[in-house]
């Protein structure tokens, strides 16, 4: 199992102190906490830090950790553009990149792909055929591109990834259509789903769906997207998630709960929860910390880190205490 950290990359954290250098910084600290990889997100219309300057920074800070998108959105950058950037990451980061990619949500970032000039209408297969054009380039193929909705008659040389063929690529959808797709295609799934049994069952489609396309079931990463935030009292914790949700996506904890897995409770029993997607098949497990405050933050990942320290949440689990909530 590996365990990785979101960065607090959001405006809502950002306008309460926190700082791009600050970003950079937090990854090695993560680094020397026993993290095994962070994380950032991208977004338009929820405003947030551009993620691949900040990764940037962090390659050149660290030497172990792994620096990965949760999510990148490839529609908002030019795509032969993008395969240049990510290959250049990817040469700082000596071969650390792992790019998780989605479309969007529904509806909600209908206005993001208008301001770009991306169809709506057409997001799924934008992604698809992006991530097939740099996975070309990537491998030094500048032969003409037609997709369905990419069509280049020249394409140019970008530089080359440290990683032969250019990072694992991790889509991040659970409905039927992605679950297939991310099986056919992709390295890796990243889902938020608040049902362990949704989990299990989309991981038992995914890996279905890489057999039938003649790859192996092991072929995709398993991985989870999990905001936590750590109390001994269930009350403070719901209050924190609820803070955290009508600031980050102005809605309601009740709203949010019902798309994505929110945890609150001590660290024994969170890691009792995550231990529960572990058993499920969850091979890395990303952690968003639900704090705005830089003060609070710093104190919720060390709380977080104690378990680590002592053994990583795995062993932490082994002796999972009973108190804490589910959200």
């Amino acid at each position: 199992m590996r365990y990785g950290l979101l960065l607090p990359g959001g405006v809502a954290q950002l306008e309460r102190g926190g700082a791009a250098r600050g970003l950079a910084d937090l990854a090695a600290t993560a680094e020397g906490m026993g993290f095994d990889s962070v994380w950032l997100g991208d977004s338009l219309s929820r405003a947030r830090i551009e993620p691949l300057t900040i990764l940037a920074a962090a390659a050149a800070m660290t030497e172990r950790i792994t620096l990965g998108t949760a999510a990148l959105m490839p529609a908002y950058r030019h795509p032969v553009h993008a395969a240049a950037t990510l290959a250049s990451l990817d040469q700082l980061a000596s071969g650390r990149l792992i790019l998780g990619v989605g479309a969007g949500f529904p509806e909600l970032s209908r206005a993001e792909f208008d301001l770009v000039g991306v169809d709506y209408r057409t997001r799924f297969t934008h992604l698809d055929e992006t991530v097939a054009l740099w996975r070309r380039l990537w491998s030094g193929d500048t032969a003409p591109f037609h997709g369905r909705v990419l069509h280049y008659d020249w394409l140019p040389e970008v530089p080359q990834p440290d990683r032969p063929g250019g990072p694992p690529i991790w889509a991040t959808g659970i409905t039927p259509a992605a679950l297939a797709r991310t099986g056919r295609h992709y390295d890796g799934w990243l889902p938020y789903p608040p049902e362990v049994n949704t989990y299990s069952e989309g991981l038992a489609t995914v890996r279905a769906a890489a057999v039938a396309a003649g790859r192996g079931e092991s072929s995709v990463t398993p991985a989870l997207f999990a905001t936590v935030y750590v109390s001994d009292d269930p009350e403070v914790g719901l209050s924190a998630l609820e803070r955290y949700t009508r600031a980050t996506y102005a809605m309601p904890v009740e709203t949010v709960e019902a798309i994505q897995v929110l945890l609150t409770g001590t660290p024994e029993y969170l890691a009792a929860q995550l231990d529960r997607y572990a058993r499920a098949g969850a091979e890395h497990i990303l952690l968003r910390i639900a704090a705005l405050d830089p003060t609070e933050f710093t104190g919720q990942l060390a709380r977080l880190a104690g378990l680590l320290r002592s053994g990583g949440y795995d062993a932490a689990s082994a002796r999972m205490a009973s108190t804490g909530s589910e959200v």
